[in-house]
């Protein structure tokens, strides 16, 4: 991979050149009175296809711990408090109620 340095002006003119070396696989540095100030390089390709599915099958095994219940002290570190009670605490949603306000009906004021 090669690199070209350029002041503004010059990428300023030639920068349909520059954008072609670019899409070439060359890094142009722009600068500013010979001091880098950008870098122009390609940008990563897009995935046009969904990953396939199922490619690490076989290559790891899930213990059967994993589907343990959690220990109390993690469970009551989400819920904030030392020791959980799950059969008092309601559950909660992160959104407040909606408040919605009614207009009266009638005459409008001008």
């Amino acid at each position: 991979m090669t690199m070209k340095v350029v002041n503004i002006h010059e990428a300023k003119a030639k920068l349909s050149e520059y954008l072609d070396a670019v899409a070439a696989g060359e890094r142009v540095l722009i600068c500013k009175r010979n001091q880098p100030v950008a870098e122009l390089r390609a940008v990563p390709a897009v995935r046009l296809q969904p990953r396939p599915i199922g490619r690490g099958a076989g290559k790891f095994e899930i213990p059967a711990s994993f589907f343990d219940p959690l220990p109390d002290d993690v469970v009551g570190a989400f819920w904030g408090e030392a020791e959980p009670n799950h059969a008092i605490r309601p559950v909660r949603v992160a959104e407040s109620r909606a408040e919605y306000h009614v207009r009266p009906r009638g005459r409008r004021q001008k």
